[in-house]
């Protein structure tokens, strides 16, 4: 039942809660690691992965209410955040800053944090710009615009990496461009907005201004098909 995926050179890194695992898939070496620990920790629910440049992962176990930090190969270096989240469900790590943005979904809130200390906070539960009603994913695009998916609002916000309101896109309903159950979100080199669509069974790709370009997936099992899916990650390639 993966719910994150990541990619950095050649590695792929995959959160399953389903399975109690986290898995790294060496492309290159047609290797692949199953992680199912943090050390000492056993994981109960790894639902978001974000890779930092050096290709340590950034793991949120929602059911623990930790973030670890693990190497390439699975080992643990640090647990990152151990105390104050209520039910983390998605990162994003920004290179530029060195902070690792963590969306705290049961607190309606994003919380950014350096080197394990929190420097910022924002949102509470609502449906004004810059409040939330369970935000579930996270991703930045590559100016540094931090999206959130702002799941039972039916929308995606935007913000800085300091947290202000910059915009927001998306709609409920069920039609071509609506939001049903928006999950995953992703942004590619022109800053082409990707969101999955858990009943949908599909991605929708969106201009910034929420004019729909293109749709892809219907539900099924075939290749190109999909069953609830729930997370999207476009690489820099």
């Amino acid at each position: 039942r993966t719910t994150g995926i990541a990619e950095r050179e050649g590695v792929l890194y995959v959160a399953d809660p389903g399975a109690q695992t986290l898995w790294i898939f060496d492309l290159s070496r047609r290797h692949y690691t199953k992680v199912n620990g943090a050390g000492k920790t056993s994981l109960v629910s790894p639902v978001a992965v974000a890779v930092r440049s050096d290709g340590a992962v950034f793991v949120a176990d929602s059911w623990l209410k930790k973030i670890f930090l693990l190497d390439v190969k699975g080992k643990l270096l640090q647990t990152v955040v151990e105390a104050g989240l209520q039910r983390p469900a998605a990162l994003a790590y920004d290179d530029a800053t060195a902070r690792l943005y963590v969306a705290d979904s049961a607190a309606h809130r994003i919380i950014a944090y350096r080197d394990g200390t929190q420097v910022l906070s924002w949102g509470r539960r609502g449906s004004g710009d810059g409040e939330f009603n369970y935000p579930t994913h996270l991703a930045f695009d590559r100016s540094g615009t931090l999206l959130v998916t702002d799941e039972l609002n039916f929308r995606i916000q935007a913000f800085n990496r300091e947290g202000k309101f910059l915009w927001k896109m998306g709609r409920h309903g069920d039609g071509s461009g609506d939001l049903a159950a928006p999950k995953g979100v992703a942004a590619d080199s022109q800053g082409h907005v990707y969101v999955v669509d858990a009943l949908f069974d599909a991605v929708q790709i969106f201009d910034r201004d929420g004019s729909l370009l293109l749709a892809f997936g219907d539900r099924g099992k075939g290749r190109g098909q999909f069953w609830l899916p729930s997370g999207v990650f476009v690489s820099p390639q």
